[in-house]
């Protein structure tokens, strides 16, 4: 299903722009997912490629790729996840996992004040070697009632113009829309939608939040 990279090879990767015009070009995208540890990252690949949330933590150990093939409302194309650890230690290494990224997910835990404290600094990273990328934010676990980070309280998105949803991974809640916002600024369609996955039932039983928390609608930067 993944495999676990420890040299990675950046050649496969186009260089050029995604296409500008409003003629959807297919293409192959690299989303690489940012975060503290424990954030939800890897089940959250994990829902997507085979609707099985991952009870226990295990941390991912430097990259883990997934390839996802999708048909959209434009079009057929392809999304490879990197999954990158979220431990301080492998700091160092992260820049090339970055490397010619199309964009970015950055994750923090609701239930952990410091792991959304850490969010500017996954964004200062991911900046560094990727200056112009499309990022979303997502605040996971919102289905926990004792939340220590409130909505009210998240503003870094609205600082710098980066996409924002409330999620729950483990409840499959709002999990479609912060991956159609990114593939939506990548290929500069506003209105693309994703239709279905070739490879996996993509969001199989996912809610929308309201379902869940009407007193608490997500907010988009």
């Amino acid at each position: 299903m993944h495999d676990t990279v420890e040299h990675v090879d950046q050649s496969c990767w186009a260089q050029e722009e995604p296409d500008s015009s409003t003629t959807f070009t297919p293409g192959k995208y690299k989303i690489v997912l940012l975060g503290d540890g424990g954030t939800g990252k890897s089940s959250y690949v994990s829902v997507l490629q085979n609707a099985t949330f991952r009870k226990e933590y295990i941390a991912t150990l430097g990259v883990e790729k997934h390839e996802i093939s999708l048909t959209t409302s434009h079009g057929p194309c392809v999304v490879v996840l990197w999954d990158t650890a979220g431990q301080e230690k492998l700091g160092p290494l992260r820049d090339g996992y970055y490397t010619d990224a199309n964009a970015a997910f950055i994750f923090f835990d609701v239930t952990s004040r410091v792991t959304y404290k850490n969010v500017p600094n996954w964004h200062r990273d991911v900046l560094r070697v990727c200056p112009d990328i499309p990022i979303v934010l997502c605040a996971n676990k919102v289905d926990v009632e004792e939340r220590k980070v409130k909505s009210k309280a998240i503003t870094h998105h609205k600082k710098h113009k980066m996409g924002f949803f409330e999620i729950s991974v483990k409840e499959r809640i709002s999990l479609k829309e912060p991956f159609e916002y990114l593939l939506q600024q990548v290929t500069k369609e506003p209105d693309l939608t994703i239709k279905d996955s070739v490879d996996a039932d993509l969001f199989k039983g996912v809610r929308e939040l309201s379902l869940l928390q009407p007193s608490h609608p997500q907010e988009q930067g």
